[in-house]
């Protein structure tokens, strides 16, 4: 099948992997340009650029796809199917109208659940116990198109965004690869999505990473491993800022916010019940255990985390 594949981060990778497992033609790429990272603020090639360039792929990096040069372009490579994942730009009418088999895309939620631009993070910020990715065809509105093929796992009691991640770019490529086998023997279904399920998942902030420590621990919980690799949830301790990167709930009570040392590391009391902060990292510091914490960092008297960040 001839196929132009749109997709840009590490999610994607996996999806246009899975294109070429299958032999189909891949006759372009598009990615978004090429941004500036680390110290030196050199220009960084997205990962499925990475990919691409290795296989021979022609890669398209426009800033919009609205113009009709860009338009014109896409027609002209005569795509059979547009598959997309994470791509990050919305697909106007014009290139919707393009492929004979139209727009795929893979999301990496149940939906109509958690549409946008984070819907893994979202879910497990929600404390979700069921996740997954879901095949759609694509439609004008922001993950509104009708939905094709879906994948359920359990979420991890303890697990973190970035971990599901890593497992959900491979369901959602082979969920790929089994929605084109449907396409090509023509029994792919279609089923609309139910507007009254819908719910939104913006793209995340800093601000998110302030934490009211006066909301249950296992909603505190879940805001940690929901905003790990990125914002990361924060607080400040003795007017330093410390990164908290995974926690385990527990039930001890005290006042919110404050602060023990225990055998097993550094607890914090919340709204109800208390969290074990089982990685944290402070401001120019590494990442390490609660226990290897304390060791250089003893509490002081009624330590508590400050209220702002």
């Amino acid at each position: 099948m001839r196929v132009i594949f749109m997709g840009t981060p590490d999610f994607a990778v996996p999806s246009l992997e899975k294109l070429l497992e299958r032999q189909d033609d891949v006759c372009a790429v598009f990615t978004q340009p090429d941004k500036p990272a680390g110290r030196g603020h050199k220009l960084q090639a997205p990962p499925v650029k990475e990919l691409a360039q290795r296989h021979g792929i022609p890669v398209y990096q426009p800033d919009s796809l609205r113009s009709e040069e860009i338009q014109s372009e896409i027609k002209a490579l005569a795509p059979e199917v547009i598959v997309v994942a994470a791509y990050g730009k919305l697909l106007p009418k014009a290139v919707l109208d393009i492929p004979k088999f139209g727009c795929i895309n893979v999301h990496g939620s149940l939906l109509p659940k958690y549409r946008g631009a984070a819907p893994i993070q979202w879910a497990v910020i929600h404390g979700e116990p069921v996740v997954g990715v879901t095949t759609m065809y694509m439609g004008e509105g922001m993950d509104t198109g009708d939905m094709l093929l879906k994948a359920e796992t359990p979420l991890g009691q303890e697990e973190t965004a970035g971990e599901l991640f890593d497992r959900l770019k491979l369901l959602g490529a082979d969920l790929l690869g089994k929605t084109l086998e449907k396409l090509e023997q023509g029994t792919l279904q279609r089923v609309p999505q139910e507007e009254s399920e819908a719910t939104k998942a913006p793209m995340l902030t800093k601000e998110l990473s302030h934490v009211d420590w006066t909301r249950p621990a296992q909603e505190i919980h879940d805001l940690i491993r929901g905003l790990n690799p990125w914002p990361c949830a924060a607080a400040i301790l003795d007017g330093k800022r410390l990164k908290l990167l995974a926690s385990r709930v527990r039930e001890e009570a005290g006042a919110p916010g404050t602060l023990a040392s225990t055998p097993e590391g550094l607890l914090v009391f919340c709204g109800m019940g208390s969290l074990l902060l089982t990685e944290i990292q402070g401001e120019n510091g590494k990442r390490m255990n609660g226990k290897d914490y304390l060791l250089g960092h003893p509490l002081r008297e009624n330590a508590h985390f400050e209220s702002k960040i």
